[in-house]
């Protein structure tokens, strides 16, 4: 999957929180979301503001689809409010996808 293929998924999914997302969807993903972020920072707060609410839904489905690829709950994404649970997200988001189908959905396509 390149980069414009997995903006094209995210935003298609735009708020489906179910089935799986291989790391390549969700890390191209990251990458547009931070990006996008930067550019509109120069744009001024309110332009900031209102892309990074308008991103916020995207960003939270992918990342609980990305959980689910690894056999995990897409809840585990409010760990993030901990000290170290931002640092727990990034190394299973990271982690390779499970084998075979599992409770989520099948395996996702890389």
């Amino acid at each position: 999957m390149n980069f414009g293929q997995a903006i094209s998924v995210c935003l298609g999914k735009y708020a489906d929180f179910s089935g799986r997302a291989a790391r390549p969807e969700f890390w191209w993903f990251f990458l547009f979301q931070i990006l996008v972020s930067i550019v509109a920072s120069f744009l001024g707060d309110m332009v900031s503001s209102l892309v990074s609410l308008a991103l916020l839904l995207p960003a939270l489905a992918v990342g609980a689809r990305r959980l689910h690829d690894i056999g995990k709950s897409g809840w585990w994404q409010l760990i993030v409010i901990t000290v170290i649970g931002l640092l727990v997200l990034i190394y299973w988001w990271a982690q390779p996808s499970a084998e075979g189908s599992n409770q989520h959905d099948k395996a996702p396509a890389a």
